[in-house]
């Protein structure tokens, strides 16, 4: 779904599973500056939205979420995940309860599965599940920020900023009152600064969620009843992950950056080294310039010297070995 907004003076088009946002608007330092200032808002109208209304909405999802959100007060963000019977991650859910319905972002074009699986588990509940892609925009204020939310807009506020449900026919028009619009590329950058993993980029086909410090945040362990549990309390209770996420400091020097899947090895084995992992996402930062998050071997030395392709990277703990 291509958004209005790439109509907006030197938007330059995101790619990949981002297509159909901007990705910049020619600046994306200054862009990146603004919006750690809490200034302008980012474009996010690629994003699935889902609705699940009804009665038992929240008991309901209780049962398939790895969040604890029977009791999920009005108006209260969380976030949540959806595993597989391996207990790999399948699906993460940004939700908010606004008292008759919850509202939940997913990433681009995932909409889809995820509701053919609740579809599958609807049974006897009182619940209806809706794509509300096609009607509803993500638009994302960072914290700080001071621009007017439209009245009835729902919102879920966070550490992070306010993600705001808007109607789509509305999108151009809420731009022109609280802009500037930044792209795509400065919201990834301060993601990774913060070390927030993000589904299909921190994530492969067998990624569980204490690899990537999900742990607390989208999976509450005084819960059970749901898919993939046994695996969450199998590795909480007896072991360890077998990889973990780190932040990576990237050389400086470099003009190229390693891309996603690069491969990460022991800089004292050279590149013809053993693979110990893999960069997940990399981004060049305004003020901590090239940074990444990738996903290594749990045992990897805390010190140990790395290289992300042939760029020489030092790593920063994100999870603990």
């Amino acid at each position: 779904m291509k958004s209005p907004l790439l109509s907006l003076p030197g938007a330059v088009p995101a790619e990949g599973v981002d297509e159909g946002v901007a990705a910049h608007y020619g600046d994306l330092f200054r862009e990146q500056r603004a919006l750690a200032e809490g200034a302008g808002f980012v474009d996010l109208s690629h994003r699935g939205v889902v609705s699940v209304s009804g009665e038992d909405r929240l008991s309901w999802l209780h049962l398939l979420l790895t969040q604890h959100v029977s009791d999920l007060p009005t108006g209260q963000a969380t976030e949540a995940l959806i595993l597989s019977a391996h207990g790999h991650i399948e699906h993460a859910l940004y939700l908010v309860d606004d008292g008759a319905t919850v509202w939940a972002h997913v990433e681009p074009g995932t909409q889809g599965a995820l509701i053919a699986y609740l579809e599958s588990m609807k049974f006897f509940y009182r619940v209806e599940v809706a794509d509300r892609t096609d009607e509803f925009a993500i638009v994302h204020l960072p914290a700080g920020s001071i621009a007017e939310v439209p009245e009835g807009v729902v919102v879920r506020e966070t550490p992070y900023g306010r993600d705001l449900f808007l109607p789509r026919a509305d999108l151009e028009s809420y731009a022109e009152k609280s802009g500037p619009a930044v792209g795509l590329l400065a919201y990834e950058a301060l993601r990774v600064e913060h070390h927030r993993p993000r589904l299909g980029f921190e994530t492969d086909h067998r990624t569980i969620p204490h690899e990537l410090g999900w742990i607390g945040t989208a999976v509450h362990l005084q819960k059970g009843c749901y898919r993939g549990q046994e695996t969450v309390a199998r590795v909480q209770n007896l072991g360890k992950p077998p990889r973990r996420l780190v932040f990576l400091h990237l050389d400086g020097s470099e003009v190229h950056l390693p891309p996603a899947g690069a491969d990460i090895r022991l800089a004292d084995d050279g590149a013809e080294g053993r693979k110990i992992g893999f960069v997940t996402t990399s981004v060049r930062h305004h003020e901590l310039g090239p940074v990444a998050l990738a996903l290594v071997k749990r045992n990897v030395p805390l010190d140990a010297r790395l290289l992300a392709e042939s760029t020489a990277a030092a790593q920063e703990v994100v999870v603990e070995p």
